[in-house]
């Protein structure tokens, strides 16, 4: 009896140690832990989970959370920028044109999908489309701005089609390279959002999605073109 005592008291106080430990972080690490475990928290509850629960999950208190971030809205924002950071290599490889197009495509649509094919990338980005008005219209300009209008401009460009007649891409254009990117965000969904099985060799998919694009995309330009032609003379 008196060793379980022992063996328990040394139980209790080496979790004391530990509890003790894994509150005396330095304030970098507690503030990405803070990041880290609201990352999950967002992607599993949508924003309508609590400071209160994150801060239990992370058994801290609720003051001690708002000590780094004074607000639910603060926290969110620091959510959302670790999650929807943009690799400036991405556009490098669109424009490169010392390789073929195709083989730029497959290129960045590769590296693009190991980014946003994740749990948190597409739950939380689909919370945020469903409950937080706004918030993922500076993602979707920057997309608009480094790959849309660039991945027209080089389909023109490896096509000896004439440049976009604005500085910018038509709503005709617009829909057509969405063609593509949301085939490719779609498999996220499935996955994360319908609980659907995908195929496992993402990179094979897409070089087919990226084949069957741009197989079809050069000759719906050269229509648009005309039309454009028609609707002016």
């Amino acid at each position: 009896m008196q060793d379980s005592k022992k063996v328990n008291n040394k139980v209790a106080k080496t979790a004391a140690v530990v509890k003790s430990t894994t509150r005396r972080l330095s304030p970098e690490v507690r503030e990405q832990q803070i990041v880290q475990k609201a990352v999950e928290h967002f992607a599993t509850c949508g924003f309508s989970g609590s400071t209160r629960e994150l801060a239990r999950q992370l058994d801290v208190t609720q003051p001690l959370l708002y000590r780094y971030f004074p607000s639910k809205e603060a926290l969110i924002d620091r959510v959302y920028d670790e999650v929807y950071q943009w690799d400036d290599a991405w556009e490098s490889i669109i424009k490169d044109r010392s390789e073929g197009l195709q083989s730029r495509l497959v290129r960045f649509y590769t590296a693009y999908a190991q980014v946003i094919l994740r749990r948190e990338w597409i739950r939380i980005f689909v919370f945020a489309g469903l409950t937080r008005e706004g918030i993922n219209d500076r993602y979707l300009a920057k997309l608009r701005e480094r790959v849309f209008i660039p991945v027209i401009a080089e389909i023109r460009h490896a096509h000896g089609l004439a440049p976009s007649a604005s500085e910018t891409i038509s709503e005709s254009e617009l829909e057509l390279i969405w063609s593509l990117h949301a085939s490719i965000f779609y498999v996220g969904v499935r996955k994360w959002i319908y609980d659907l099985p995908v195929t496992e060799d993402i990179d094979v998919l897409i070089k087919q999605m990226v084949d069957a694009f741009l197989n079809g995309s050069p000759h719906t330009l050269q229509q648009l073109d005309s039309d454009a032609l028609d609707i002016h003379s």
